[in-house]
């Protein structure tokens, strides 16, 4: 391989020759072999919309010649379409401010940006600190990165998958409706309920996490661009901030605003805390409703057996014909990782010491892990498991004539203790309710069919 001599602060520093960063890259590169967990694509690709923001702010402030912020803007355009990460090579255990991935941005910038220059025989020159960092700290520029990389990927990831979930369920409510099925509670028989309404639950779950998800992005528009080193704007024109969040919201085409204190913006992340909670909601329900799915559907012999889900693959290989509810267990794997990310996360914007948080790369990094297994196993889980639901009817109906909790009917009639004994007395004897009651002599049959009749058990009555 060869090499080419980079200059820092520190001294002279080989790079490979086919890369496009500087020094402050390949030093972080050498000092941090720690795990493989690299800085997130949305995380560059943030970056990449902020130096663009920041170029152009500086060029309209007067702060950036137009030749040097048009190159800039041109070599972040020519990066914006490469789909290769290779030039930004860094891991994510890294300095907590995330200064290194900034200068990794910096550098590879500059150096397109120099290239372009050379090419229309330019002498001007684009510093990776004085030009494309300009009037900018990482301090301020790694949190707003975050910001824009999670509201990207919630807004334009997630909550897609999560519509896409919650359409097919409203679907699966109207093909239930009229499905009457017994209830379970304690993981025991129960009152009777409609296959539509119990799957209404699993619809109404998706529904608020959906809002709160909403409610939650509004927090992060905030960006903390503006306050560069520890919240006070030094070496920043004081409209800067404000008019790289427009310039922002113009190239994303989402909303994004200068956050009110800058203060805040550097040194805490409760705003990202409070989202990932919402998160975090989302797949404690996406776990009830596959565990829901997969316990319902168990068997097909053996088992619950009252729904049917699709067999995707075969299910063992050392039993023939088994089949396995794998999408259940995909979904329930991610959930359990992503509420594991929300411990990491909690804890590492605890964090804080003075102006600065120092846990920023290991927040964004699990935020955005979140965020991407929620949207492909959601979508995975839909498109595979949920849309294929059917009811097995055979079984709901026999479940449905066999339970005791029918009896239940029977409490405002004859009382709870005459009712407990006519159920204890079917089930000791192994006859059905109704025979249970007639024998009893507490209500004649004609009587019992009137009152025990599932079809009104789904519904409050007067």
């Amino acid at each position: 391989m060869s090499y080419r001599i980079e200059k820092d602060t520190l001294g002279e520093i080989q790079v490979p020759t086919d890369r496009w960063w500087g020094a402050q890259t390949e030093r972080s590169r050498q000092n941090f072999k720690i795990g493989i967990e690299k800085m997130p694509v949305e995380v560059i690709n943030a970056f990449l919309v902020l130096k663009r923001a920041t170029a152009k702010t500086n060029e309209q402030l007067g702060k950036l010649d137009h030749e040097k912020a048009n190159a800039i803007i041109s070599a972040i355009d020519d990066l914006r379409n490469i789909p290769s990460t290779d030039h930004f090579p860094l891991v994510v255990w890294q300095t907590g401010s995330g200064t290194q991935s900034n200068m990794n941005v910096n550098e590879v910038i500059a150096f397109k940006a120099n290239e372009i220059l050379k090419q229309k025989g330019s002498a001007a020159t684009v510093h990776p600190n004085d030009d494309v960092n300009k009037s900018q700290s990482s301090n301020d520029t790694f949190p707003t990165a975050m910001h824009i990389a999670a509201l990207i990927k919630v807004e334009d990831d997630l909550l897609k998958s999560v519509s896409l979930f919650k359409k097919t369920l409203v679907n699966k409510v109207k093909q239930f409706e009229d499905v009457i099925k017994i209830g379970r509670t304690h993981l025991q028989d129960a009152t009777p309920l409609t296959l539509g309404q119990e799957i209404s639950g699993w619809l109404r779950m998706v529904e608020k996490c959906e809002k709160m998800i909403n409610e939650g992005i509004e927090h992060i528009r905030e960006l903390a661009i503006g306050g560069t080193a520890v919240g006070t704007g030094i070496n920043a024109h004081p409209d800067f901030g404000n008019l790289v969040a427009k310039e922002i919201s113009r190239i994303t085409g989402k909303t994004f605003v200068t956050a009110e204190n800058k203060f805040h913006a550097l040194t805490s992340h409760d705003e990202l805390v409070h989202l990932h909670g919402s998160l975090k909601a989302l797949a404690a329900d996406a776990m009830k409703i596959a565990n829901d799915v997969r316990w319902l559907a168990s068997g097909p012999r053996c088992g619950i057996g009252e729904i049917m889900i699709p067999a995707n693959e075969p299910g063992s290989s050392i039993m023939p014909g088994k089949v396995n509810p794998t999408q259940s267990e995909a979904l329930t794997m991610v959930a359990v990782q992503v509420m594991g990310n929300d411990a990491t996360i909690s804890f590492a914007a605890s964090q804080g010491n003075f102006e600065l948080n120092v846990f920023k790369p290991v927040i964004i990094y699990n935020f955005i892990q979140s965020a991407t297994l929620l949207s492909d196993a959601l979508r995975s889980f839909n498109d595979n498991c949920a849309i294929g639901i059917e009811a097995n009817i055979e079984v709901i109906e026999q479940y449905l004539k066999n339970s005791l909790m029918l009896v239940t009917a029977l409490n405002p009639h004859i009382g709870y203790e005459k009712a407990a004994m006519i159920a204890k007395k079917a089930h000791l004897y192994g006859i059905t309710l109704k025979e249970a009651t007639i024998n009893s002599g507490v209500l004649t049959e004609e009587k019992y069919d009137e009152i025990v009749d599932p079809k009104k058990m789904i519904t409050p009555q007067n």
